[in-house]
């Protein structure tokens, strides 16, 4: 294994998964856009902006100079957000090490072109030069860097190079399953942001255990009905990558899209709940690229639906559950399936 791993973005996640890379002896480069943000974390040792609390050993060094960070690395992380993926990548692609291995920790669509971020990739890489994996799966940083007990799924085309990030981040406290549904594994980890921004509205709002577990439930019936319809095995919906980052996005307190659901369930408008969790909320771009994939596809997303109306048209959250709870009778097992 090469002793080097670059990861570019230096937000929560991608300090999270570089503590647990420096824990196994790995040297540890991360790129920031911001050379300030990258200067003060050096001194720190502690990335206070985005994950307080949690000490950086000096295997990790981070700085704005991207040639530096990919120079000689075997693995490159990609943890920024997704509508910046592509120009990351593009900044990223005339320094990236022949042969290294390419692993997404982001979680989202591209909104202008409803592609998914392995497509993106391989429409800017081009075929054949690098291999592309995704990892995903319930794992908030505040946890990981902690060190506590957690486990995800790393998906790839090819077997070897899933295979090759699963022995990367594999550690006793951070559990990593291989697939090959690359497809799958991308939408469930996107698609979840928009059922967690609606427990929180839902909680926001006052209702209870009832309300989420629903949404949760419903939730993951349109989100592997849409998945199944674009190709993916719908087995994947009931892995890591589906239910489990469901549950744990839409129930923790760490879940920054759950967060601005229940600003906006208690009556913020979207620009204020998003100025208050100060963080980026996948979610809100992945409802309205949901939506016209819904439409696309001929697609029934009632959930992403009403979150939608909530977020873009100003339906009231009250107004949209009752939307939701006055929708036409129907069979559980066959709305399911459509």
């Amino acid at each position: 294994m090469c002793r080097k791993v670059a990861i570019l973005g230096a937000g929560s996640w991608a300090t999270a998964l570089a503590v647990l890379l420096a824990n196994k002896g790995l040297r540890v480069a991360v790129w920031s856009r911001r050379a300030q943000l990258a200067e003060e974390i050096n001194n720190k040792r502690e990335n206070m902006r985005y994950l307080p609390g949690v000490n950086l050993s000096g295997e990790i060094k981070f700085t704005d100079n991207m040639e530096e960070v990919l120079s000689g690395a075997g693995y490159v992380v990609f943890s920024v957000p997704s509508f910046a993926f592509r120009d990351v990548l593009r900044e990223a692609l005339p320094h990236l090490p022949a042969g290294s291995a390419i692993i997404n920790g982001a979680k989202g669509l591209e909104l202008d072109t409803l592609l998914r971020l392995s497509e993106v990739f391989y429409q800017e890489a081009g075929p054949g030069k690098f291999e592309y994996v995704v990892l995903s799966g319930p794992s908030h940083a505040e946890e990981v860097s902690r060190g506590i007990p957690t486990a995800v799924v790393c998906a790839g085309y090819s077997e070897e190079y899933a295979a090759a990030a699963q022995d990367l981040f594999m550690t006793e406290n951070f559990r990593v399953y291989t697939s090959s549904d690359v497809r799958g594994v991308e939408l469930g980890g996107a698609l979840k942001n928009i059922i967690a921004l609606g427990t929180g509205i839902s909680e926001g709002l006052g209702y209870g255990d009832n309300t989420t577990a629903a949404l949760m439930t419903r939730g993951l019936a349109e989100i592997t009905r849409l998945g199944v319809t674009m190709g993916a095995n719908p087995s994947t919906f009931a892995g890591l990558a589906g239910v489990g980052d469901l549950i744990v996005t839409c129930t923790s307190r760490h879940s920054r899209n759950r967060r601005a659901g229940i600003e906006i369930g208690k009556g913020k408008s979207l620009q204020e709940a998003l100025a208050i969790v100060k963080m980026v909320v996948e979610g809100v771009r992945t409802t309205s690229a949901a939506r016209r994939l819904a439409d696309l596809h001929g697609v029934e997303m009632p959930i992403t639906e009403q979150i939608y109306l909530v977020l873009y048209d100003d339906l009231s959250p009250r107004e949209a559950v009752i939307n939701l709870m006055n929708r036409d009778r129907r069979n559980e097992l066959e709305s399911n399936l459509g």
